[in-house]
């Protein structure tokens, strides 16, 4: 079951806009403002509350439907919440005005589109590029790449929940609530990123992407998102300088980059799947 959901996760991403009408998150706000109000200083327990409570409920559900019609009612389930747990934005339409304006060489409105589109500012050209690359990498991996590595691990209901910490550390009104969500996320972050550079070694410059990130491996205090980028970077051997031309096609590299990443994943699943038979 857990390829064939992810089959068909596939198939709803790239042949319809259901994700978009499946991503609601004003319940959630709602929720993580009433527990931030009643156990505002108690920042784990709320942590705990605000993730577990829908977990629990999903749990129910999952127990519920299993023991029904063979188990099949559990499929659409899992790509629901599949589908709910994928990150809130397509990066390539996040790109697409920062992209456009790159191409024209108007770099002011590549500055505004960044910073109104991604949440990006950078004092010069060459650091808000570097910047907008890192953060297409970022969001393929906790937008995709994480969501997908957990829920093969441990099913929808840890693919949920990799969703809720994410919401909580970007949501959250109290810094202390929002830091104790952080740090779960970077522990979650920890292992499916290094799977993805690893990854981009595999189906990039392998010899390069090596000589980036081996160092950085096993380092817990490197942030995910540089630890990505220099991976990527270095397994697309990105065109260097600051053209129109250059800088749109090192966005399409590493654009190809993270697709060539996930057909290695599917395949490697799909082997794993026969395998297990």
């Amino acid at each position: 079951m857990t390829f064939l959901s992810l089959l068909l996760l596939l198939g709803i991403i790239w042949t319809t806009h259901w994700r978009l009408r499946l991503q609601p998150d004003g319940w959630w706000h709602a929720f993580l403002a009433e527990v931030e109000l009643h156990l505002g200083r108690q920042t784990s327990l709320a942590l705990i509350v605000a993730v577990g409570v829908p977990l629990l409920i999903l749990a129910l559900v999952l127990a519920v439907l299993k023991p029904v019609a063979y188990g099949w009612l559990l499929l659409p389930v899992h790509v629901l919440m599949l589908l709910y747990s994928l990150g809130r934005h397509d990066p390539r339409q996040a790109l697409a005005g920062f992209r456009d304006a790159w191409r024209r060489e108007d770099l002011e409105v590549a500055a505004l589109r960044a910073e109104q589109d991604l949440g990006i500012r950078a004092e010069t050209p060459e650091a808000l590029l570097m910047r907008v690359q890192e953060q297409l990498l970022w969001r393929g991996h906790e937008g995709f790449f994480a969501v997908i590595f957990w829920y093969v691990l441990l099913g929808p209901l840890m693919a949920l929940a990799y969703r809720l910490v994410a919401l909580t550390a970007s949501h959250a009104r109290s810094p202390a609530l929002r830091a104790h969500a952080e740090q779960l996320c970077h522990a979650l972050d920890w292992l499916p990123a290094r799977l993805l550079t690893a990854s981009f070694a595999l189906v990039g410059d392998f010899l390069c992407a090596s000589r980036a990130t081996l160092s950085e491996w096993l380092n817990w205090d490197i942030a995910t998102s540089k630890l990505l980028a220099d991976a990527g970077r270095a397994a697309a051997d990105l065109p260097v300088g600051l053209s129109a031309e250059a800088g749109v096609q090192g966005l399409d590299t590493l654009w190809q980059l993270l697709v060539r990443a996930a057909v290695l994943w599917y395949v490697l699943l799909a082997l794993w799947t026969l395998v297990g038979r």
